[in-house]
């Protein structure tokens, strides 16, 4: 798919996101809008894995370590076919599989996440798992900023590192807030690229919300022969609606009628304009 129709797509979900959101009354829409770019450019460009090959033994692996954004992963994979889109009509719902979080029981989710900062652990368990059985797969894992506060992402990271697992690429949806303020305020992270790369990692910066950028980096790993690699994505919580980005209240806010038409005619703009 060429930059230009990503771009286009990433519009599509917005819309698709934020209708979804609406019908269901529930989910973490300004973050669901900051990864969003970073799950289409992976799923429509770079990981080896679509619905015919998902239960095969060779395909990449993707781990969405920050669950609480299941919804924008629920439409990337509906929109790629491992479900039909109607499904998500249940979202939240009593017995639905399409619940706040992603769980393996929608096909196409690889782990059950939610419990935040555990996502990575696993990644670093199939890419060594990867490098014994000689296989050619890669791992991606997107872990939002707010988790690196736990503990066990450090401990993960010490253990990529020493078995050299270059087949690992660690993503943080770098939008610098989470629900109780902003990241620096809650629990400093920087300097980030200093210290993943003190614990082994080759480390890139992007522009998280840009197409052209996440594509020419992922299409660069691993960064560093012998070594993991990390993604800092630099993104806008709520990107894509002007009234919800980087606003805290939309962490997880359900747009009103008003805000949802508002919502809407921006990014129908925005299509437009990339017509």
């Amino acid at each position: 798919m060429s930059e230009r129709d990503l771009q286009r797509r990433s519009v599509q979900y917005r819309q698709a996101l934020l209708r979804l959101i609406r019908t269901a009354k529930a989910g973490h829409t300004g973050g669901d809008l900051s990864c969003l770019d970073i799950l289409n450019v992976l799923y429509n460009r770079i990981l080896r894995v679509g619905p015919e090959t998902f239960k095969g033994p060779d395909h990449d692996h993707f781990i969405q370590s920050k669950g609480h954004c299941a919804e924008a992963l629920f439409v990337v994979l509906a929109d790629r076919g491992f479900f039909p889109e109607k499904d998500l009509e249940t979202l939240n719902r009593y017995g639905s599989h399409y619940i706040g979080h992603p769980t393996r029981e929608v096909y196409g989710v690889e782990q059950n996440t939610g419990a935040l900062g555990h996502g990575l652990a696993v990644a670093v368990g199939l890419a060594l798992a990867g490098k014994m059985d000689r296989k050619d797969y890669r791992v991606f894992c997107l872990l939002g900023d707010g988790e690196l506060a736990e503990g066990s992402n450090w401990e993960a990271a010490m253990t990529a590192a020493h078995y050299r697992l270059d087949n690992l690429v660690a993503i943080v949806d770098r939008n610098g807030l989470q629900i109780t303020g902003s990241t620096e305020d809650v629990c400093q992270l920087s300097p980030l690229d200093e210290k993943f790369a003190a614990f082994g990692f080759g480390v890139q910066r992007c522009n998280g919300n840009d197409i052209g950028e996440l594509v020419r980096t992922f299409e660069a790993v691993p960064f560093r022969p012998g070594k993991p690699s990390v993604v800092l994505a630099k993104t806008r919580k709520g990107k894509g609606v002007s009234f919800m980005e980087n606003v805290a209240k939309w962490h997880h806010g359900v747009p009103n009628e008003e805000e949802f038409n508002r919502a809407m005619s921006e990014l129908e703009a925005a299509q437009a304009a990339l017509a």
